[in-house]
């Protein structure tokens, strides 16, 4: 089944979604730069053992990015909650990245429209815009997508689910088949409480038994018992279900649980605060942990995320405002934040990355601040017609940034990225970018950008001059 595409996104998401955005150059001078450069397609960085990973690419606009790597391949996906108002159909977007979360591209939709059934259930009132909050899991050779349509800022919701054989998209056999409802809400779960119906992260307990996690405000999080291979809950599973979070405090901000196995720990990630208000936004991501899957989940004084625990993990920091609705795969936390330093679209929805260090059995991240910079620019560079020119810079920051090269051939009208791709950032911050000189090469302009989620630095245009054997110009 062929996958949605990306003619319906915005404009403007485009522009937000990209670091360096590279204009459609005329057919001409896209050939002679193609043909011209050297540089083989390769990873911008190598990710760092821990700490903060700078991306580039199609990061924006992604919220409650679920990740999974797919141990077949090594491709990272990141499914995340769909576009508003149903622009580009409002299902879940898919994005990917073959070079350990570095750089990412926008793999389309799910599905080009939201399941009629949806829309039925919610025919008493306004539709939902979108599908939100995706969960992706494998069993047995079978990928189970869960993802939550309500009507915001009530727990009218529903979890659904989706399963398909393969999550690349360009598998033959690649379709997400609807397999409909799993939760709905309102209605009564352990003791006769009232839960939202979203936010689902599904967890394998020690035994072999899969459990789902959900809730958002309300009476919080709880954990359900589900069977395979349906994906769904078992028989008498709410009323049986174990009351995980609750902050006893008013409204109970508290939603987006993840568990994730370690060590013979199961960590319990949440998402503390107001989420969805771009800079006013206060969402933080929080943990405690358990050698039992259904708790109770302690944070690290002690403390029962049942009555208001929960050590916080992850809060604003520099540019990162309102980080949350997280999932961990691989040692890697994903998460979304308001981009502060997103001067075009300020605070749109951007995807985070954190690879997790672990200190006396606890997740640690590194929120260290230090926007990117350049300390080494690019000079002019020169070369014989046929010899490749090199330009180098250099750039620091922490998280330790990437370089990230653009030609022009107006005059610095217009710039665009390389289009054989980037050139390798090595760990000491240093990036070299080669381009072979010819008579269409004389006199363009290269630039350079040093970027990490905090700020970017970009150099003057340096030119590329093309000599002729013997000295001449070309």
């Amino acid at each position: 089944m062929a996958r949605p595409r990306l003619a319906g996104r915005t404009a403007a998401a485009l522009a937000a979604g990209l670091l360096l955005l590279a204009p459609v150059a005329p057919a001409s001078s896209a050939t002679a730069e193609g043909s011209a450069a050297t540089n083989a397609p390769t990873t911008p960085v190598a990710a760092p053992a821990t700490g903060g990973i700078t991306v580039t690419g199609d990061t924006s606009p992604i919220h409650d990015p679920a990740l999974v790597v797919d141990e077949r391949t090594g491709t990272w996906y990141v499914y995340s909650t769909g576009l508003v108002n149903r622009e580009n159909g409002g299902t879940v977007q898919i994005w990917s990245s073959h070079d350990d979360g570095v750089t990412w591209a926008y793999e389309g939709t799910v599905w080009d429209e939201i399941p009629a059934w949806i829309d039925e259930h919610f025919s008493d009132g306004e539709l939902p815009g979108s599908l939100w909050a995706p969960e992706v899991h494998e069993h047995d050779g079978t990928y189970y997508l869960y993802y939550s349509a309500s009507r915001f800022g009530t727990n009218n919701s529903v979890t659904a689910l989706a399963t398909n054989t393969t999550l690349n998209p360009d598998d033959p056999d690649y379709e997400w088949v609807d397999q409909g409802a799993v939760i709905t809400s309102p209605q009564e779960i352990e003791n006769g409480k009232t839960f939202n119906a979203i936010d689902a992260g599904i967890v394998t307990g020690a035994d072999g038994t899969p459990y789902m996690a959900i809730g958002s405000y309300w009476y919080g999080i709880f954990l359900v018992e589900i069977s395979w291979p349906s994906g769904k809950p078992v028989d008498g599973a709410l009323q049986d279900a174990v009351h995980l979070v609750d902050r006893f405090q008013p409204g109970n901000p508290v939603e987006a649980p993840y568990i994730y196995e370690r060590d013979g720990w199961y960590y319990l990630f949440v998402s503390f605060d107001r989420c969805c208000a771009g800079g006013d936004s206060t969402y933080k991501v929080a943990v405690g942990r358990s050698r039992d899957v259904t708790g109770p989940y302690l944070d690290r004084d002690g403390r029962d995320m049942f009555g208001g625990g929960g050590t916080i993990l992850l809060d604003a920091h520099g540019a990162i405002v309102g980080p949350g609705g997280q999932s961990v795969d691989d040692d890697v936390l994903a998460f979304h934040y308001y981009d502060a330093s997103n001067e075009e679209i300020p605070y749109f929805p951007t995807l985070g990355l954190q690879r997790l260090d672990w200190v006396d059995g606890w997740p640690v991240v590194d929120t260290t601040v230090d926007a990117a910079t350049l300390t080494t620019a690019p000079t002019d560079a020169s070369a014989r017609i046929g010899r490749k020119a090199s330009f180098t810079a250099t750039a620091a920051g922490t998280p330790r940034p990437l370089v990230l090269w653009e030609v022009s051939d107006d005059d610095g009208a217009t710039w665009r990225a390389p289009e054989k791709g980037q050139p390798a950032t090595s760990d000491d911050g240093t990036s070299t970018f080669s381009l072979r000189a010819t008579p269409d090469t004389d006199g363009v302009l290269v630039r350079a950008t040093a970027t990490n989620p905090h700020g970017s630095e970009t150099s003057a245009p340096v030119t590329l001059t093309a000599a002729k054997p013997g000295g001449g110009k070309s």
